[in-house]
This record gives structure tokens, C-alpha cells and sequence, in this order.
């Protein structure tokens, strides 16, 4: 099994907590060329569900979309955020705590959904369909808890994203690691969703990457190499082109293709 569906290994690894997740997070806030922002532009998704609306969050990480728009949550909406590891829900309880609304916290896998059938309004699933072993068990889940009208939102990435990073993992290892496949894309989820979906729109949000810390950069790498396993020297050596690039550029340039699709019941 890949280690990107691996349940075992992506909550007491990758995601035992969300220091990961947070240098990613913190990269892309800091060096994206789009001002608008990843969670604002979700959000305007979520702004045409009505008032009382009942919302699921599947894969929650560290609720850094509903940290980010808290000023924007209508006070009528019931939110529950779910995911699977223990410590991205305490790090979503400590981001969350402070905004002061009712947000429920529950340990749920997306494969077996423990609600009732026509519960919500509105689920999301934030780029985390691509870890979920059995998809079509999880969508099948999804659609069961949705009311009849009711809207999954499903963010992912396109295959060519942050491609230049795995291009420097590829060199840094000598060709033993670089990107690997992933099984719910930009490219291959719509005829997943339309399996279980009558209507399904897919939408690009437009945004590149442009760095100018390397320290950063290579923070994030580093959040990818329980992934990859790279060797000490070798993100060295990757540490080193990426200083080099800066001091000749001034900048590294990095590729993003991330969308939205919307699948209605």
C-alpha cells in the first residue's frame, strides 16, 4: 500500500500532528501570487449554502479554512469537523477554541460516515480524498449523509503541481524518488465523482509560487521526506541549488494547479 493511503502510517507519521501541514500552510500564505488567498476563494464556494446549514468536514487537518474566515461564518451555520488523526484534531480544537463558536470535533473515517442518512447540507473534503484507501466506499458515504440538494465540495491539485519540487527531489535522490501518482486529481476526479454524483463542476484557482526563503522552501521539503526518505546528504545537496537559485534569481518560481469541484446530489 502507498504510503499516501496508508491510514496507519499518515496518522502516527505524516499527520500525527500538524507541524506538516503547517509549513506548507505557511508557504504558500507567505509567497503566493494570487493575494486573494486558498481559503477565502473556497469559502465563496461555501457562502451560497443557506441559512441553518448543517457542514461536515472530512480531513480537517489543523481548521486553518475556518481560522482563516472566521469573520465570514454566518452565526446559523452547524459546523462539525472530523478527521482521522488524533493530533490534527487537537491542533483544530487549539486554532479554533479562540474564535468563540460551536464547532463539534469527532475522530471519523471518511469510509464509514457515523451519521445518519440526509444530514447535511454540505460536506468538504479538502485535499484529502487522494489518502482515503476505498474512494467510492468514502463517496458512496458522502453521498448517503448529504440531503437530497445537498453539495460535496472537493479541493485537490492537478498532476502538474509544485512539479519543479519534485524535479529537485528526483535529483537530490538520483532519480530514486519524485513525484508519485496520485489517485484523486484535477485530471481523474471528475469520472470518479460522476460514479456517485449526478452534476459535478470543476473550477481552477489560478496561483504560482514565488520564493524568496530557502530556509522555507527546504521546511517545507522536509515536510515531504517522511514520504520520500531523503538522506541527509541529499537534502544537503538540494538545500545548496536552492540557495544558489535565490542568489542568481532572486526568486524560485513554482508551478500550482489546485481546484474545486462541486458535486451535487
Amino acid at each position: 500500500m502507498s504510503r499516501f493511503t496508508d491510514q496507519k502510517y499518515l496518522t502516527q507519521n505524516q499527520y500525527k500532528d500538524s507541524s506538516n501541514l503547517d509549513a506548507r500552510i505557511a508557504i504558500h500564505k507567505r509567497f503566493s501570487a494570487n493575494p486573494y488567498g486558498w481559503f477565502n476563494w473556497i469559502f465563496d464556494a461555501l457562502a451560497s449554502l443557506p441559512a441553518n446549514a448543517n457542514i461536515l468536514e472530512l480531513g480537517c487537518g489543523s481548521g486553518e479554512l475556518w481560522r482563516e474566515c472566521a469573520s465570514r461564518i454566518p452565526a446559523d451555520w452547524n459546523i462539525t469537523l472530523t478527521d482521522l488523526s488524533d493530533g490534527m484534531l487537537d491542533s483544530a480544537w487549539r486554532n479554533l477554541i479562540v474564535i468563540g463558536r460551536g464547532f463539534r470535533f469527532e475522530k471519523v473515517d471518511a469510509q464509514s460516515i457515523p451519521y445518519a442518512d440526509k444530514t447535511f447540507d454540505a460536506v468538504i473534503a479538502n485535499h484529502m480524498l487522494s489518502h482515503v484507501p476505498d474512494r467510492k466506499k468514502a463517496l458512496a458515504e458522502i453521498r448517503r449523509v448529504l440531503k437530497d440538494g445537498g453539495v460535496l465540495f472537493a479541493t485537490t491539485i492537478g498532476e502538474t503541481h509544485l512539479h519543479e519540487i519534485y524535479e529537485w527531489i528526483f535529483r537530490a535522490s538520483g532519480g530514486k524518488q519524485g513525484a508519485v501518482p496520485l489517485q484523486f486529481t484535477l485530471e481523474n476526479g471528475q469520472e470518479q465523482l460522476r460514479q456517485i454524483f449526478p452534476r459535478v463542476e470543476l473550477t481552477r484557482y489560478p496561483d504560482s509560487l514565488r520564493v524568496t526563503d530557502a530556509g522555507m522552501l527546504l521546511a517545507y521539503v522536509r515536510s515531504m521526506t517522511s514520504m520520500y526518505d531523503l538522506r541527509d546528504a541529499e537534502t544537503r545537496k538540494l538545500e545548496g541549488e536552492l540557495v544558489e537559485t535565490i542568489r542568481k534569481n532572486g526568486e524560485i518560481f513554482i508551478s500550482k494547479d489546485s481546484g474545486l469541484f462541486k458535486a451535487s446530489k
